[in-house]
């Protein structure tokens, strides 16, 4: 094979890898317990710089997605995290979308201006314990957290979270009967 043939066969490649990645993901790999488990607490930092835990959230449910701003399925899923902020955070539930980047603080912000994000929090673990305390096997992986800090759900690999099912889905879990 020549190297113009090589060349044409990179670029047939690249362009269909390309092709695979703007198309919609399907259905998330949603992964229930029988039973709620504790989620270990984790430590952070936060837009400011200050240091968090997720034990500050007990008393809401938290959707809490682990992510990078180097993992492109990450960054498909951050304006759907970002608008489901919108459509329900509030004094019962946050979305915790918590970076694994090295870079810090610093490049999530820009991240976030980028993408024009307007109702995520920044929180950053730059040391990425985070998945290995979550046995995480990759990210994205996001946990539904109860209001007393136990995993009720997660979802390996990217999902549309501000689709109508996945809403409804979370409001599910906001209502007062779903406290046991």
């Amino acid at each position: 094979m020549t190297r113009s043939a090589f060349a044409m066969l990179g670029l047939i490649v690249l362009g269909l890898a390309a092709a695979g990645a703007l198309r919609e993901y399907g259905p998330p790999r949603v992964i229930q317990d029988e039973s709620p488990r504790p989620v270990p607490n984790l430590e952070f930092v936060d837009g400011a710089g200050a240091l968090r835990s997720l034990a500050e959230f007990r008393g809401r449910v938290v959707l809490l997605n682990v992510w990078a701003t180097w993992c492109p399925p990450c960054r498909r899923e951050m304006p759907s995290l970002d608008r489901l902020q919108q459509a329900l955070g509030g004094p019962d539930f946050e979305v915790v979308a918590l970076s694994i980047d090295r870079g810090g603080v610093t490049v999530v912000k820009r991240f976030a201006e980028a993408l024009e994000l307007r109702s995520l929090r920044v929180y950053v673990d730059p040391s990425a314990e985070t998945i290995a305390r979550l046995g995480a096997p990759g990210i994205p992986v996001t946990l539904l957290v109860d209001r007393r800090g136990r995993e009720l759900w997660r979802v390996t690999g990217p999902a549309r979270w501000d689709a109508p099912e996945m809403i409804d889905r979370i409001r599910d879990y906001l209502s007062p009967r779903a406290e046991s």
